[in-house]
C-alpha cells in the first residue's frame, strides 16, 4: 500500500532514518488483514465461512419451527388444559406461520446456488427481521415469556447467521 503523498513528502524531508509519521501507518481493512500470518488469515476466513455455511440450515430449521408454532398455536391437537390456555385460535397465528415456513423456504433455495445466495441471505435476514420484530411487539405487550420471548431470541440467532452470512458472501 503506498502512503499517500504529504506522508511520502514529510518522510523524505526528515531522512531514511526517521520514524514514520501516524498518518503513513494507517492501513486499510484488506491491508491489515493481509499482515497477519497466513494460519491466522485462513483462521478468521474459515470461521466466518463455517458460519456461512450454517444459513441454509438455519433458514431450514427456523421456518419448520414457524410452521410448527403457527400449526401448534392455530389447531387444537391435544385435550390438554395447560396446551389450550398457550394457544390463541387465531388465522393470525397460522397465516405467520405459513407465511415464514415460505419465505424461509424461498431464502433456502436460493442459497443453494452461489449466484444467487446473496439474494437468499438476504430475504432470510428481512424476514428474520420482520418476525424478531413482530415477537418483540408481543413480548412487550404480554410481559410473557412464553412463546413470544423463546421465539424472539431465536429470531435473532437467525438474524445473527444471516447478517454473517451475508457480510461473508460479500468479501
Amino acid at each position: 500500500m503506498s502512503a499517500s503523498p504529504v506522508a511520502y513528502a514529510s518522510s523524505l524531508l526528515r531522512g531514511p532514518l526517521a520514524s514514520p509519521s501516524p498518518s503513513s501507518l494507517l492501513l486499510d481493512r484488506k491491508s491489515a488483514v493481509s499482515l497477519l500470518p497466513l494460519p491466522l488469515r485462513r483462521l478468521r476466513r474459515c470461521g466466518a465461512q463455517l458460519l456461512a455455511d450454517l444459513a441454509p440450515a438455519a433458514s431450514a430449521a427456523y421456518g419448520t419451527l414457524l410452521l410448527g408454532g403457527g400449526l401448534f398455536a392455530s389447531i387444537d391437537l391435544l385435550p390438554c388444559e395447560f396446551v389450550v390456555d398457550l394457544r390463541s385460535g387465531s388465522k393470525g397465528s397460522i397465516l405467520g406461520g405459513l407465511s415464514g415456513s415460505a419465505l424461509m423456504a424461498v431464502a433456502y433455495y436460493l442459497m443453494q446456488s452461489p449466484e444467487t445466495k446473496e439474494v437468499g441471505d438476504a430475504i432470510g435476514f428481512g424476514s428474520a427481521l420482520l418476525f424478531a420484530s413482530v415477537f418483540g411487539i408481543r413480548l412487550a405487550n404480554t410481559r410473557k415469556f412464553v412463546p413470544s420471548g423463546l421465539l424472539l431470541g431465536l429470531s435473532l440467532g437467525v438474524l445473527a447467521v444471516f447478517y454473517s452470512a451475508y457480510v461473508s458472501d460479500k468479501i
